[in-house]
């Protein structure tokens, strides 16, 4: 895989680029954080709602897996759809979706209108994600596309590490019992702009896509119906038994094979949702599993934390957000830094932030073994800040390389296929790690330090599972291709 600067391309005003792109940039990260931050935000705005709404818990968990699960389940069919039908249009409507489902959400007056409002929310982030990548393979060329991706690292890290800290600032404004609404209201304005701002900066598409064909229904169904199967049973995790969660995992799996051989057979002749043949891009293949992997760790970190300080330590929801500020500081420095230099350095770039990952988060349970008390948030300040950094070399230039040979034309469905792995991953991680605390504290007569120490070693497990993925590139990378 070639990881060179694109010299061609390089030049401050590239000939035929679009003077407007990274103007239109922004307008997607804008988008892309108000998105992603509704994965992490809501986490410490449940007590709230629980306390507004006289909601049961099994509502609240599906205020927070529900969208989760929708957001996984379109992100392949809503790249596919920009891809031939136009990025600017699939954006526009997932934002206005998304503002709409937003302040749907914060006018609900009971639990099920609140649960059904964050459903829409979730597809509506769906078709958003992947427009926003594709947008940026459609836009950039070369150390300018690294720097863009840059950027989306960036956002993706801030928007989840940033989540509770902003949760607990908009509980505190709005009081305990109707606070939670302005988590949801915050979205409108910036939806409203991102949506009057897209059609001023990103230009039509035009030519980028293929020739229109048909959106492979059969593939559709197949692939919705088998990332609900694998994604329900993880995001619902301790509510199902395992008498439950076997058998929908194994269907899952099922469909996701009887999913692979029709794309096979449909794709001899017509365009499948799927282009199978990206697999056999190793930059593509190896940096999809190493997301998945890293997502599975880095997203449950803020997950256990969360339920740490405040469960255990009686944090408020300020402060248990602020505790996570380091990691979300160090990562917002680092992911512009890597992108400036993914293209010349390549994958050892996201080893380097793997092994600091690693190492940061190791020191981070020994922090939470010598100070379990009150003053733990100081004591793990400094190691998360490592993390953060070490998170920050790994996201973006991840993307980056992965996405490096796909073409233009298929990069929205590339980055729905990418982002969907990402998902799951992190479906799988918190289901994971959140049951090893969980199992943990009630083992443990309350003992949560234990429990997050435990936990944080299986979260240290995955990035080193991902670390051997990103080694492995680097030694494909090295060995000389034979043609």
């Amino acid at each position: 895989m070639s990881t060179g600067p694109d010299r061609t391309t390089s030049p401050r005003h590239r000939e035929g680029a679009d003077p407007r792109r990274w103007k239109a940039l922004t307008v997607c990260l804008v988008a892309g954080f108000m998105t992603l931050l509704d994965v992490s935000i809501v986490n410490v705005a449940l007590p709230s709602i629980r306390a507004g709404l006289e909601a049961p818990q099994s509502t609240l968990q599906w205020v927070v897996s529900g969208y989760a699960l929708t957001f996984g389940l379109v992100l392949v069919p809503a790249g596919r759809f920009g891809d031939t039908h136009g990025r600017r249009n699939a954006f526009v409507f997932g934002v206005v979706l998304f503002t709409v489902a937003s302040a749907a959400a914060g006018l609900a007056q009971n639990p099920t209108l609140l649960v059904v409002a964050r459903l829409v929310q979730g597809i509506a982030g769906g078709v958003i994600n992947p427009q926003v990548s594709g947008l940026i393979q459609q836009l950039f060329r070369g150390a300018e596309r690294g720097r863009a991706f840059g950027m989306l690292g960036t956002v993706i890290g801030i928007s989840t590490a940033i989540g509770p800290l902003l949760g607990g600032v908009l509980i505190n404004l709005g009081g305990y019992t109707d606070g939670w609404r302005l988590v949801f209201y915050v979205n409108v304005p910036i939806g409203i702009l991102a949506v009057l701002l897209a059609y001023r900066y990103i230009g039509p598409a035009a030519k980028e896509s293929r020739p229109r064909q048909t959106m492979d229904p059969v593939g559709v169904l197949l692939l919705a119906a088998s990332v609900l199967l694998v994604l329900l049973p993880l995001v619902e995790g301790q509510e199902w038994g395992a008498s439950a969660r076997w058998p929908a995992l194994l269907a899952g799996l099922a469909l996701l094979a009887a999913f692979v051989a029709w794309e096979r057979r449909y794709g001899r002749h017509h365009q499948p949702v799927v282009d199978l043949s990206l697999f056999r891009r190793r930059s593509y293949a190896l940096g999809a599993l190493l997301g998945a992997l890293y997502f599975a760790g880095f997203t449950a970190i803020f997950f256990i934390l969360t339920l740490y300080l405040q469960n255990g330590l009686g944090y408020s929801a300020l402060e248990a957000g602020l505790a996570t500020t380091p990691f979300a500081a160090g990562s917002a420095v680092t992911s512009l830094f890597s992108g400036r230099f993914v293209t010349r350095l390549g994958r050892p770039l996201v080893v380097a932030g793997l092994v600091t990952v690693a190492v940061s988060l190791a020191v981070t349970a020994l922090a939470v073994e010598l100070v379990p008390g009150p003053h733990v948030a100081w004591a793990t300040a400094v190691p998360l800040l490592l993390a953060g950094l070490g998170s920050g070399l790994v996201i973006s230039p991840n993307q980056t390389l992965t996405l490096s040979e796909v073409p233009v034309p298929e990069a929205g469905t590339a980055g729905g296929v990418l982002q969907t792995g990402q998902r799951i991953g992190a479906a799988v991680g918190i289901a994971a790690i959140g049951s090893v605390f969980l199992s943990e504290v009630a083992s443990s007569d309350g003992d949560y330090a234990t429990a997050f120490r435990h936990a944080l070693l299986v979260t240290i497990a995955f990035v080193l599972v991902a670390l051997v993925v990103a080694i492995t590139d680097v030694i494909a990378s090295r060995r000389p291709s034979h043609t």
